[in-house]
């Protein structure tokens, strides 16, 4: 019965699924602009959308984490994704990487062009999409972060500044991907109030083009936070990396 249950235990892919495959194949040749990523990993779907977005030129990279090469480690020596490489220049954090891409192209701004102080807003409030990651194993606590930003986005939206996404979706977009497809099955998590202005934010970054574009079929993510749902003692690395709202090890 032992061998049965284990047979039957879920693991993480290896591999994306449904359009972000497609998306992933599309970016498979050798370029100098380089993403190293996992499929499931939240973190990297930040600066997977942040290059779709941007309509820039890469290749992306898929990293098993437990089988972590040399090429990544060169760039992080923790062997963390997600990761980028730009010609003989590398460096990790999503954070940061968006930063990054925001710097090195003019094209599609995720930061609104010319307003230094609705920038400096976005950052503040993207310090606070980290509250979020942080909470997601806490139903009641999570609820009153994502009101609190509720509370200082766009009235009417649907984005936070407005009708077109900008960094501050780019950096929440991931977990409400996986609320729905993670959090709902595995905790209960109710789908968001019909009409509310979370609704409507929530239903935009689901149609987005650019994050359907780096979104697996919903499987992917039933399997691979399956081993982190139910706290099963092999996978004690992966349980501690989520909850503590940083990459797997």
């Amino acid at each position: 019965m032992a061998d049965d249950t284990k047979s039957n235990q879920k693991t993480y892919h290896k591999k994306a699924t449904g359009e972000a495959l497609v998306t992933a194949k599309k970016h498979s040749k050798d370029h100098e602009l380089k993403l190293y990523g996992s499929c499931f990993c939240p973190f990297v779907q930040r600066v997977w959308i942040s290059l779709q977005f941007k309509g820039l030129a890469y290749q992306y990279i898929e990293i098993d984490p437990y089988k972590k090469p040399e090429s990544l480690l060169a760039i992080n020596p923790r062997g963390l994704v997600p990761a980028l490489k730009h010609s003989d220049w590398g460096c990790y954090e999503s954070t940061v990487l968006m930063e990054y891409l925001e710097d090195i192209s003019n094209s599609y701004p995720l930061f609104p062009p010319g307003d230094a102080k609705l920038r400096a807003q976005c950052r503040l409030w993207t310090d606070h999409a980290q509250e979020i990651a942080m909470q997601m194993e806490n139903a009641s606590k999570l609820q009153n972060e994502i009101s609190k930003l509720i509370e200082v986005a766009h009235p009417s939206g649907p984005y936070f500044l407005g009708t077109e996404m900008s960094y501050v979706d780019v950096q929440i977009a991931p977990w409400i991907i996986r609320m729905r497809r993670v959090l709902t099955p595995y905790r209960g998590w109710p789908e968001p109030e019909a009409g509310s202005r979370w609704a409507s934010w929530v239903d935009a970054i689901e149609n987005n083009p650019h994050v359907k574009a780096t979104t697996s079929t919903d499987d992917l993510y039933l399997d691979s936070y399956e081993r982190y749902a139910e706290n099963r003692p092999d996978i004690s690395q992966v349980a501690n990396a989520v909850n503590e709202g940083r990459g797997l090890p």
